[in-house]
């Protein structure tokens, strides 16, 4: 027996990825990048290390159950300062690398989940 993935129809998904740069419906985004169900939307964060809460502020305002936050080739952990208004507002944020955060936010699309990738590349 074959199995395929089943998306609901319409919906952003990511296509491939590397180091720096990912895919987003056979589209190449080489900046940070916030990747959602219905939309794709530039994200000013330039770096891990440059992350602020307005940054975090503005992940919150997105209307996601869920915020993926890929840290580029390796899984770091932001300072939880920064993340706490998610956490106060009942928004999950899961940190993982780039390429996990790419292969998550498939499967969460796939069960129609309100999540939001973001990704950075440094």
């Amino acid at each position: 027996m074959k199995l395929h993935p089943s998306l609901p129809s319409g919906v952003n998904t990511i296509t491939g990825y590397g180091e720096d740069y990912v895919m987003v419906n056979g589209e190449r985004r080489e900046s940070s990048v916030v990747v959602l169900p219905d939309r794709v939307e530039g994200w000013s964060a330039t770096s891990f290390d440059a992350l602020t809460a307005e940054d975090f502020s503005f992940l919150g305002s997105l209307d996601a159950e869920i915020v993926l936050l890929g840290t580029g080739a390796r899984q770091r952990f932001p300072h939880p300062r920064l993340t706490a208004a998610l956490a106060k507002a009942g928004i999950g944020v899961e940190v993982m690398d780039l390429q996990a955060a790419c292969r998550t936010y498939n499967i969460l699309v796939a069960e129609e989940r309100k999540v939001a990738a973001a990704l950075l590349f440094a």
